[in-house]
C-alpha cells in the first residue's frame, strides 16, 4: 500500500518447512549470505534470519490462496451444483478418459499370453545330488548387490551345483552369512562334505566381503555379468542386465566387450522400485506380473527421474487408475528407461539381434514382456533369451573368473564355518573421518572377528588414502601412485597445468610469426579514443588481471600469458582461479543460467572466485569470447568455437551485471572481446583494440607481444607432443596399451572430467589427449601414408573422408583423433562429453563407427554433469581396466605369435639358401599354432619356387 515500506520476507510453506526445524534453520542459514552478497536492501535494524520464518497457518497458504481467488470470481463462477456430476465422472468418465489417455495392456490377448509364459517362464532349479561321504569341490561366487545377495557353487566343469538367492536385510555381510549356511545345507545335508576350491566377490559390496572372508577375486559386477551371458549365449550381442539400483547394457562384437553403459544418477524403474510399489499397492513381488497383467489399459509414464514418476503415481491414482494397471504400467515405461534414459539410443538394431535378458528384475515376467514387446518393435527378427540362472548371473560371473583364475590349493578363503561365525561391528561417525586430505571424508571401518580369534578391519573410503590408519601407510600408497604416474603420464593433467604456467623467453619466433602484420593507422585510431575518454593506462608492473581458468582457454591460454608478459606484466600478477571442484561450483553457481553444458555453467563459478576469493583482487578480468580457434588441421569448412562456449563470457558479465554491477563494485574492468584466432590479422587488430586502451600499447610492441604469444602456443602444443611421443615409443616396445581422451581442452579440468582420467591413470595406462597426439612425419607417415597416396584424404591431417560438416574445431579434433586411435594398434578411445553437448551428440556415432572399424576398445561417458556419481563412475573405470588389461594381454600375444613366426620364417629361409633343393617345415621355435607356422611358410615357399 502507499506510504507503507516494502518489507521484505520468507514464508517457509508446506509439511517439511513446517514440521522440520533442521529445514528451518537451513533456509536461514543460506539466504541472509545471498542477500548480502546481492545487496538486497533489508529493514534498517533487523536481523535478517526474522524474516525467513514458519507462518500461522502454512500447511494451508494454498487452500487459503483458493479461497481468496474464489472470492474475486464473478457469482456466477464455480458454484457448487451438487454431487450428481461428480458421481457421474467417478463411475464413468474417469475409465472413458483413462481408455482414452492411456495404452492397451500388456497381454490384451490371453492366448499370446500364455504362449509367452511356456517360452520365458524359467526352468525350476534342483541342486545337484551327491553321495553320502562324497567331496564336494566347489569354486563360490558371491554377488553382494544393492537389494540382494545371491551365490553359487560351481564344479570344475562350470556346471551349477547350487544357488542361493536372498533379498537384503540391510546388512550385506549378514546376507552373505544366511547364503553361505544355506548352499552349505544343500551339500553337506546330503551327507557329502564341500570342499571351496576359490571364492569370488562381486556387487556394490564386493570390495568389503573380498576383505571380510579373504576372498581370491574381486571382480566388477559388469565382467561378472558379461561371462556369465557368454558361458550360457555365446551368440550374444546385447546383454541387458536390470538389478535392484542397477541397470547394465553390455555390448558385444565377435563376443568381445565393445562398449556398456550403466545408469548414473537414477534408478527409476529398477528392480527396487517396482518391488516398493506393489508392496505399497498391498502386493508381493512374487506376485507382480499375475496383477500387471490383468490390466486391460496402463497408464503412459514418463521415463527418467523417480521423482517424477513417483509423482505420476499420485496423479494416476487421483485419476482412477486401479493398482494393478499403474504397476502394469510402470513394468511397460522399463524398456524406455533402459534403452531411452541410459543407453540414450532408440535404434536398437544398431546393437544387433540376439538379446539375453538378466538381473533379479528379470524374475518379474511383466518386466520381460515389456521389454520384448519393445525389443521386438524396433529389432522385429529379435532373438531374445532369458539368462536360466538370470538373478545368480553376477554370481555366476565371478565364480567362472575364480575357476579360470585361482588353481586349485591356493585360495586365501577363511572357510565356510568361519565364515558363518563371523562376529563383526560397523562405524561411520567423527572417529572414523580421514584427514589425510584436505576433504575430510567420512569413513566406514568393519571391524571383524573370527572364532579363532583373528581380527581384521576394512575400511570403506573414498581413496587410496583412507583405506588406511596409519600415515606410514599412506605414505607408502602415495609413493607407489607416484611411481604409476611417473611411467604411465596424464598428458590431460600435463596440458592442464602447462596451459596456465609462464611462457617468458618461450623460444625461436613462431612459424606463423610471419602473419602477424602492424596497422599504424589502428594504432591512430586508438590513440585518438585514448586521449578523448581522459582513460590513463595503470603500471603494467602493478596490474591485476584475472583469467578464469576454464573452457578454451585450457588451449589458448599460453597465448594470453605469453602477450601480457611481453608487455611487461608480470606472470604472478595474472591472477587465475582454480581449477574447478565442487565447493567453488556451489559457492558460485547461485548466479547461473538454465540449460547450458556444465563447462559452460562453471564458468560463473570461476568469475565469482575471481571477484570474491582470489588472492589478489584483479583489477582487470579478461575473458574472451573465441569465435575461432587456431589449428593445424586441413579442409575443413571452419574452425569455429562452439557458439555455447563462446557466447559464455557474455551470459557470465549478464549474471553479475542483472543486480547491480559486480564488477564496477569492485573497481574491476570486465574485458570480453571477440577474438578470431584462426585470421591472424583481424586477430591482431582485435588483440591491439583490447589493450591499447587498457594498457597503452602502442604497435611495435604490440606485434612483438603478438609474436612472443604464438611462440607460446607453438612451445606449449609442441613439448606436450614431443612428450608424448616418447610415451607412445614406450608402450609401442613393450606391447603396452595408452587411452587416449577424446574430449575438449577443458575436460582436462579435473572438475569437468570426475577425475575418471586420472582413476584409470592409477591402473597403470597413460592417458592421452586429442591435441596432444604427436604429429611427427614419420608416424603420420606410418598411420595416414597410404590413404594419402590412393587418394582417399589430401593430408594425415584431413577428416574429409569422414566428417563433411567440419566446422566445429572441437569436434573436428575429436574425428581426427578417433581415426588416429583407430590406426594406432597400442591405443584405445575414451570418449567423454558432458551432458547438452550439442557439438558431440551428432558425432558420436561418427567417432564410434571409426574406432571400431578397426575392433580397437572404446569406452563411453557421454553424461558428465555437474553430479560426480561415484558409485557408478568406480563400477565403470574397473570395468574398463578389466578390458583394457585382457586388451593388453591380447596384443602382447599377437607380438609373440608375430615374432614366433618371423623367426620360423626367417630360419626356414636360412635353411632353404644352404640347401637350395631342400623341403618342409621347420619347427616353430616357441610354443605357438603350428598350423600357422606351417601356413604361413608354405605360402612363402611357393612364392620362392616359382
Amino acid at each position: 500500500p502507499r506510504g507503507h515500506t516494502l518489507r521484505p520476507k520468507v514464508l517457509l510453506l508446506g509439511g517439511p518447512n513446517t514440521f522440520i526445524p533442521a529445514l528451518q534453520e537451513a533456509w536461514r542459514h543460506n539466504i541472509p549470505p545471498l542477500w548480502e552478497e546481492r545487496k538486497f536492501p533489508l529493514p534498517e535494524g533487523a536481523d535478517p534470519q526474522d524474516l525467513i520464518f514458519v507462518p500461522e497457518n502454512a500447511l494451508y497458504y494454498a487452500a487459503i490462496g483458493a479461497v481468496l481467488y474464489g472470492k474475486g470470481e464473478e457469482a456466477a463462477v464455480g458454484r457448487f451444483r451438487g454431487t450428481a456430476a461428480l458421481e457421474e465422472f467417478v463411475e464413468t468418465g474417469r475409465q472413458q478418459m483413462r481408455e482414452a489417455t492411456g495404452a492397451p495392456g500388456l497381454a490384451p490377448d490371453a492366448d499370446d499370453l500364455e504362449a509367452f509364459r511356456r517360452r520365458y517362464a524359467l526352468p525350476t532349479f534342483e541342486s545337484a545330488r551327491f553321495q553320502a561321504g562324497e567331496t564336494v569341490e566347489a569354486y563360490l561366487g558371491i554377488d553382494g548387490g544393492s537389494t540382494s545377495t545371491k551365490a553359487v557353487l560351481l564344479d570344475r566343469e562350470g556346471r551349477v551345483l547350487a544357488k542361493s538367492y536372498r533379498l537384503s536385510a540391510g546388512n550385506p555381510l549378514e546376507d552373505t552369512q544366511a547364503i553361505l549356511k544355506d548352499l552349505r545345507s544343500q551339500v553337506e545335508g546330503q551327507g557329502a562334505t564341500l570342499a571351496i576350491l576359490g571364492v569370488g566377490t562381486t556387487g556394490y559390496a564386493k570390495d568389503m566381503l573380498r576383505e571380510v572372508l579373504n576372498a581370491d577375486v574381486a571382480l566388477v559386477e559388469t565382467v561378472a555379468h558379461t561371462q556369465s551371458a557368454l558361458r550360457y549365449y555365446p551368440e550374444a550381442e546385447v546383454i541387458v542386465d536390470v538389478g535392484g539400483q542397477d541397470i547394465k547394457v553390455v555390448l558385444l562384437r565377435h563376443g568381445k566387450v565393445k562398449d556398456f553403459r550403466l545408469n548414473t544418477q537414477c534408478s527409476a524403474g529398477n528392480g527396487y522400485f517396482l518391488q516398493s510399489t506393489a508392496q505399497k499397492f498391498g502386493y508381493d513381488v512374487k506376485e507382480y506380473a499375475d496383477a500387471a497383467f490383468r490390466a486391460s489399459h496402463l497408464p503412459l509414464f514418463s521415463y527418467g527421474c523417480a521423482v517424477f514418476m513417483e509423482s505420476d503415481i499420485v496423479n494416476f491414482q487421483q485419476l482412477g487408475w486401479r493398482p494393478e494397471e499403474i504397476m502394469s504400467g510402470l513394468a511397460h515405461v522399463l524398456p524406455k528407461n533402459i534403452w531411452l534414459y541410459v543407453v540414450q539410443e532408440p535404434n536398437l538394431s544398431r546393437f544387433g539381434r540376439t538379446f539375453v535378458l538378466q538381473g533379479g528384475t528379470q524374475h518379474n515376467l511383466a518386466a520381460v514382456k515389456a521389454q520384448c514387446d519393445f525389443i521386438r518393435s524396433r529389432v522385429p527378427d529379435a532373438v531374445i533369451r532369458v539368462h536360466e540362472h538370470t538373478g545368480e548371473s553376477g554370481a555366476i560371473g565371478v565364480a567362472l573368473e575364480v575357476r579360470r583364475t585361482v588353481r586349485p590349493g591356493t585360495s586365501r578363503f577363511i572357510g565356510p564355518e568361519e565364515a558363518e561365525e563371523l562376529s563383526f561391528t560397523a562405524t561411520r561417525d567423527e572417529s572414523t573421518r580421514c584427514y589425510f586430505c584436505k576433504n575430510h571424508c567420512l569413513r566406514t571401518f568393519i571391524d571383524a572377528q573370527t572364532p579363532a580369534g583373528d581380527q581384521r578391519r576394512f575400511i570403506i573410503a573414498t581413496c587410496e588414502k583412507g583405506a588406511t590408519e596409519a600415515i606410514d601407510q599412506v605414505k607408502v600408497i602415495k609413493a607407489r601412485l607416484d611411481a604409476v604416474k611417473k611411467a604411465s603420464p596424464n598428458f590431460a593433467e600435463l596440458a592442464g597445468k602447462e596451459a596456465f604456467r609462464s611462457y617468458k623467453d618461450s623460444g625461436q619466433p613462431s612459424v606463423v610469426s610471419h602473419r602477424q602484420t602492424s596497422s599504424l593507422r589502428w594504432w591512430h585510431h586508438l590513440k585518438s579514443r585514448i586521449s578523448g575518454n581522459g582513460h590513463q593506462p595503470p603500471d603494467r608492473r602493478s596490474v591485476v588481471i584475472g583469467i578464469p581458468r576454464v573452457l578454451n582457454l585450457y588451449s589458448t591460454a599460453p597465448f594470453f600469458i605469453a602477450y601480457l608478459e611481453a608487455l611487461g606484466v608480470p606472470f604472478e600478477r595474472i591472477q587465475f582461479s582454480p581449477t574447478t571442484d565442487e565447493t567453488l561450483y556451489k559457492e558460485g553457481s547461485r548466479r547461473g543460467s538454465i540449460d547450458q553444458c556444465f563447462p559452460s555453467k562453471v564458468a560463473i563459478s570461476h568469475l565469482h572466485h575471481l571477484l570474491y576469493k582470489a588472492k589478489r583482487r584483479p583489477d582487470v578480468i579478461f575473458f574472451p569470447i573465441l569465435i575461432n580457434l587456431h589449428s593445424d588441421l586441413v579442409d575443413v569448412q571452419s574452425h569455429s568455437s562452439c557458439p555455447t562456449v563462446a557466447a559464455t563470457p557474455e551470459v557470465v558479465k549478464a549474471a553479475f551485471t542483472k543486480e547491480g554491477d559486480g564488477f564496477a563494485d569492485h573497481g574491476i574492468r570486465y574485458l570480453n572481446p571477440p577474438l578470431n584466432m584462426d585470421e591472424p590479422h583481424f586477430f591482431s587488430k582485435q588483440m591491439l583494440e583490447c589493450w591499447g586502451p587498457v594498457l597503452g600499447v602502442g604497435p611495435a610492441e604490440h606485434e612483438a607481444a603478438m609474436a612472443a604469444g604464438w611462440r607460446a602456443l607453438e612451445t606449449f602444443t609442441k613439448g606436450l607432443r614431443r612428450r608424448s611421443r616418447e610415451a607412445l615409443d614406450r608402450l609401442e616396445a613393450e606391447g603396452k596399451v595408452g587411452v587416449v581422451l577424446l574430449g575438449r581442452p577443458y575436460h582436462n579440468d579435473p572438475g569437468l572430467n570426475h577425475e575418471i582420467v586420472e582413476e584409470i591413470q592409477k591402473l597403470g595406462y597413460p592417458i592421452f589427449t586429442q591435441d596432444t597426439l604427436p604429429t611427427d612425419p614419420d608416424i603420420l607417415e606410418r598411420l595416414f601414408g597410404e590413404e594419402v597416396r590412393r587418394g582417399a584424404i589430401s593430408h594425415p591431417m584431413s577428416v574429409a573422408d569422414v566428417w563433411k560438416n567440419a566446422y566445429s574445431e572441437n569436434s573436428n579434433r575429436k574425428i581426427w583423433a578417433a581415426k588416429y586411435v583407430a590406426r594406432h594398434p597400442n591405443l584405445v578411445a575414451l570418449d567423454l562429453s558432458s551432458f547438452k553437448c550439442g557439438h558431440d551428440a551428432p558425432i558420436y556415432h561418427v567417432v564410434e563407427g571409426i574406432v571400431e572399424a578397426t575392433e580397437t576398445p572404446y569406452f563411453t561417458f557421454h553424461d558428465i554433469d555437474e553430479n560426480k556419481p561415484t558409485g557408478s563412475i568406480k563400477i565403470r573405470v574397473e570395468t574398463i581396466g578389466y578390458f583394457l588389461k585382457r586388451y593388453e594381454e591380447e596384443i602382447r600375444s599377437r607380438r609373440e605369435r608375430e615374432e614366433t613366426l618371423r623367426r620360423a620364417v626367417a630360419a626356414f629361409e636360412a635353411s632353404l639358401r644352404q640347401s637350395p633343393g631342400r623341403t618342409g617345415v621347420v619347427e616353430p621355435v616357441s610354443a605357438c599354432s603350428l598350423r600357422e607356422v606351417e601356413v604361413e611358410v608354405e605360402v612363402k615357399v611357393e612364392v620362392k619356387v616359382f
